[in-house]
C-alpha cells in the first residue's frame, strides 16, 4: 500500500469543516457502540478470563478491528460537530511517524516510555493520580500527594478540582481557568512534598 503524505493540522481541520455534522450524543451512542459490535463479530474477537489478550491472533484481530473502526467511524471533532473521515494509507502513515519514544518528567524522576511487546520483561510505565475525577479543594494535594509518595508510580494524572475558592467550576468561564492554574499547582506542591518534584503530570 502506497502511503500518502503526512495530513497535519491544517489539512485536518479543512477537512473537518467538510465532514458530516452529526450531534455527539449521536457518535457517542448510536456510531461508536454500533461499530464496535460490528467489529467485534467481523473479526471474531471473544475475550476469556484473562484481562490482557496474549493469544497472537487476538492481539493482530485486535489491531486490525481497530484500524477498519477507525476507517468507518473516522474522527470526531466536539467543537465542530463534524466527523473527518480517514483512509487506510492515513493511519499506517500516522502509526508510522509516531514517536517511538519518549520522556516525561525531568531530573531524577523523569521516566522514559518506549513501545512494549507482548510478554515484555521491561516494566510498563505506570501512571497514578484519580484520572479526571472530582475532587474538592481540601483533599485535592493530600490525595494526588499520596499517589506520588508511591515509589511504583512513574507520572502523575490529575483529578479536577469541584470548586476553587469556593466558586463553582463552570465551563467556559474564568472560574474554569482559575481551577486549571489551581489544579496544575497543587499537582505541584504535592508532588514536592512527596520529594518527587519532576514527577510528568
Amino acid at each position: 500500500m502506497a502511503a500518502r503524505r503526512y495530513v497535519d493540522v491544517f489539512e485536518a481541520y479543512d477537512r473537518f469543516t467538510q465532514g458530516q455534522k452529526m450531534p455527539e450524543t449521536e457518535w457517542d451512542y448510536n456510531v461508536v457502540p454500533s461499530t464496535a459490535a460490528l467489529m467485534k463479530d467481523r473479526y471474531g474477537i471473544q475475550f476469556g478470563d484473562g484481562i490482557v489478550p496474549e493469544d497472537p491472533d487476538l492481539i493482530d484481530n485486535l489491531f486490525l478491528a481497530g484500524v477498519d473502526m477507525l476507517i468507518n467511524t473516522g474522527l470526531y471533532n466536539t467543537d465542530l460537530e463534524r466527523v473527518m473521515k480517514v483512509e487506510e494509507d492515513e493511519i499506517y502513515e500516522g502509526i508510522k511517524m509516531a514517536p517511538k519514544k519518549l520522556s516525561l518528567g525531568s531530573g531524577k524522576d523523569r521516566c522514559k516510555c518506549k513501545a512494549r511487546r507482548g510478554n515484555s520483561s521491561r516494566k510498563p510505565v505506570v501512571q497514578g493520580g484519580p484520572t479526571g475525577a472530582p475532587i474538592t479543594e481540601e483533599i485535592f494535594t493530600s490525595l494526588v500527594e499520596s499517589y506520588a509518595a508511591e515509589p511504583m508510580v512513574d507520572a502523575l494524572v490529575s483529578g479536577v478540582l469541584e470548586t476553587v475558592d469556593g466558586h463553582s467550576v463552570i465551563t467556559n468561564t474564568p472560574w474554569e481557568i482559575k481551577a486549571t492554574m489551581a489544579e496544575i499547582r497543587y499537582v505541584r506542591e504535592a508532588s514536592a512534598n512527596a520529594g518527587r518534584p519532576g514527577l510528568s503530570v
